[in-house]
């Protein structure tokens, strides 16, 4: 008796402690779910912003969206990719020669070891 007893109080126990545990977790997994959330919502804009400002042929809304969004048009012109093309070519598609010259210039003298080492961030928009 005295065993059962026991091996009761050990198990409603274990119980509380999963409860707890339960009980803290669920509001800090859904915390960092809405944070990761919103910081994918940002860099999307960001990067539709600039993939836009790029498109525009407009070389201060250009300077305008990277300064905005603390970027460097260097790491802008060798790492994001627009619509599938990289920033630069995307520009030229568009007819915004301007705009892809300042990229181009941004990157200066780049070996090609050093481009092919890079991750591209590819971003696809609409217009609206």
């Amino acid at each position: 008796m005295f065993r059962q007893l026991k091996h009761l109080e050990n198990t409603m126990t274990a119980i509380k402690r999963t409860l707890i545990a339960l009980a803290t977790a669920v509001p800090v997994l859904a915390f960092s779910l809405t944070s990761q959330a919103t910081t994918i919502s940002y860099m999307d804009t960001a990067l539709v912003e600039v993939c836009k400002a790029a498109q525009s042929n407009k070389v201060l809304k250009l300077k305008s969206a990277l300064k905005s969004y603390h970027l460097q048009g260097k790491t802008v012109a060798l790492k994001v990719m627009c619509n599938g093309d990289a920033i630069i070519t995307f520009a030229e598609k568009n007819g915004a020669t301007k705009t892809a010259a300042k990229l181009q210039q941004s990157i200066g003298e780049v070996s090609i070891t050093d481009v092919a080492r890079i991750e591209k961030i590819n971003v696809t928009f609409t217009e609206s």
